[in-house]
């Protein structure tokens, strides 16, 4: 089982008792504000998604970590790697992506897990190129984006939302863990 300790932050894989939980950051409006077509997912929504992260862990040997706060054992929420499928342009590509509760927005939370995954998908996974995509206008999420290191890549149009998103991308050989 994988499972990565970064100073405040346990990334490891989903336990079903982190279903309710993440369900419950997926349900907050102010969460999902920026992802898909902005609207709040249910229980079960949250736990088909949870099967699918699970699955991409067993297919393609990275996926979607839960993040637990060290001092707590609290949820925080999810850092993980995954392929793009949704926008086939960037294709091969591996994105870099997170989404923690509001509560633990401000906090360094979010650029920690993703620091960690960032050394995991070129220490352990051999990656040599890993991107991010945002929708245009998440300042917070392209603050991190940039903390880890990552440049524009493109900017392009969400195929199924029409909205505008920024393409980042970081060069892992040049990525100083």
């Amino acid at each position: 089982m994988t499972e990565i300790r970064t100073p405040r932050l346990i990334l490891r894989r989903w336990h079903d008792d982190d279903i309710a939980p993440m369900a419950d950051i997926n349900a907050d409006p102010q969460v999902m504000r920026w992802i898909g077509d902005g609207s709040v997912r249910d229980l079960d929504h949250t736990a088909a998604a949870i099967e699918r992260w699970e699955e991409e862990w067993d297919d393609e040997g990275f996926g979607l970590f839960a993040v637990e706060l060290l001092a707590s054992g609290e949820l925080a929420g999810f850092a993980g790697l995954s392929v793009p499928d949704f926008l086939p342009e960037v294709l091969p590509a591996v994105e870099i992506s997170w989404r923690l509760g509001w509560q633990f927005w401000g906090q360094g939370y979010a650029s920690e897990a993703a620091h960690a995954t960032l050394e995991f998908a070129l220490q352990d996974r051999g990656l040599d190129r890993v991107i991010s995509i945002d929708r245009a206008g998440n300042d917070a999420s392209q603050n991190v984006a940039r903390k880890l290191g990552m440049v524009p890549e493109r900017e392009t149009t969400h195929p199924a939302y029409g909205f505008p998103l920024s393409v980042h991308t970081i060069d892992l050989t040049e990525f100083a863990g």
